[in-house]
């Protein structure tokens, strides 16, 4: 048998290890555009100084070689042709697979901000040598937009803290982190961005960046003709999928990859996993999927089936919080219940017995039930107590023969 992985993030090492635990003695490839293995979750480490290189890796120096994988670094798969089960690599040779998981995650997006995608002083945030051309292009005291607040963008701030810029964070939204934090919460974020030399520019677009004779941004202009001057511009306005050499493979896409639960595609020995499928954003997903897809892979048949993507852990500038499910109720038919003290706030939505959403800042207790009531739905109009004292041994009970049941 013969495994083919493009990509080496975290579905495809999750993959390759799953697959050699498996089995001992099929070949198995590993085929990627990125030359190192890194969590793209701590690329603001590197732009601070914090992490070097090594220590962004979350395998072992000589994890190919102990599992016996062949790694293709450094190289794009250029086409797929299903019907002989080969690829077609940017240095030209083709690799046949029996079995192919696809695993080749999602590229930053640019936004069609005029002059933005010429200017020659633009970086995204999504691999390490957007991280490098980040941090090697930033000097102190330079002017640096980031266009994005979301957690890409409120990552690239803290990185670009402590180069000792003057950092201007834009955001077409009202709050930062607009998907995962309501107005309240995001204030607190708010409030040490701005104590660290942040600018906030909030319910803000970005109309036309300023070029030079040289083609370099010299600033961007949002709103009403507001000039922001800058020497560098960071991009963290969304991704999307890895999917341009699949045109020619009659493999079934939507946003991203479509794939059942399983983590098959619509063709037979081929399987997909991670932000290549759009349903993964968070890292634990992106595991599941691979170690899913390897498994079914080696003939080992499970299932996916939880796909929960809405679960948020910050821990910027030393505060902790964890957004789950909905931050803010879609409408007045939902009910709201809130605590707050000097250094925590708490909010869960819920209606009708059942919590969609909860947001904990400064004080993440509960935070693991709250994830799997929200996560599954379950009714807990039966508890008489306050929604944030809710614990496991809520929903245990005793029989009258004394026998234990678990009611959830």
């Amino acid at each position: 048998m013969k495994y083919v992985i493009i990509g080496a993030s975290a579905s495809g090492i999750n993959a390759a290890k799953t697959l050699r635990n498996l089995d001992l003695t099929s070949d198995i490839t590993v085929i990627s555009k990125d030359v190192n293995v890194y969590s793209r979750c701590m690329l603001h480490h590197l732009i601070s100084g914090e992490r070097n290189l090594d220590r962004l890796s979350f395998v072992e120096k000589d994890f190919f070689e102990k599992n016996n994988v062949n790694w293709l670094k450094g190289l794009d798969v250029k086409d797929l042709n299903t019907a002989t089960k080969t690829l077609v690599l940017s240095d030209g040779q083709t690799i046949s697979y029996d079995k192919l998981l696809i695993a080749s995650g999602a590229s930053a997006s640019i936004p069609p901000i005029k002059n933005l995608r010429e200017a020659t002083n633009v970086h995204p945030l999504r691999n390490i040598e957007d991280a490098i051309s980040i941090k090697e292009s930033c000097k102190p005291q330079d002017n640096v937009v980031i266009i994005g607040a979301g957690l890409v963008g409120i990552d690239a701030a803290v990185g670009l803290i402590e180069k000792k810029v003057n950092i201007h964070l834009v955001e077409m939204a009202d709050r930062i982190l607009p998907l995962q934090l309501d107005k309240k919460a995001a204030v607190k974020y708010e409030k040490l961005l701005k104590d660290n030399n942040v600018t906030l520019h909030l319910s803000s677009s970005a109309k036309e960046v300023v070029l030079n004779e040289k083609g370099e941004a010299t600033g961007l202009i949002i709103n009403d003709n507001e000039l922001i001057p800058c020497s560098t511009i960071v991009v963290a306005a969304g991704v999307r999928p890895n999917i341009d050499f699949l045109k020619n493979s009659n493999i079934n896409c939507d946003r991203g990859i479509l794939i059942d639960e399983f983590c098959r595609t619509n063709i037979e020995d081929i399987y997909a996993a991670g932000d290549v499928t759009a349903l993964s954003p968070i890292w634990p997903v992106a595991v599941r999927q691979g170690k899913t897809a390897a498994s079914n892979m080696a003939g080992k048949e499970i299932s996916c089936k939880d796909n929960f993507a809405f679960l948020n852990s910050m821990n910027f500038l030393g505060l902790q919080a964890a957004s789950i499910g909905i931050a803010n109720a879609p409408d007045d038919s939902y009910d709201i219940n809130t605590l707050e003290t000097k250094n925590v706030y708490k909010k869960i939505i819920h209606k009708d017995g059942v919590i969609y959403g909860a947001l904990l800042v400064g004080d993440l207790s509960y935070c693991g039930v709250l994830t799997y009531l929200i996560k599954n739905k379950i009714d807990v109009s039966h508890i008489k107590k306050n929604l944030f004292d809710l614990n496991f041994a809520d929903f245990y009970g005793t029989k009258e023969n004394g026998e234990y049941t678990y009611a959830i």
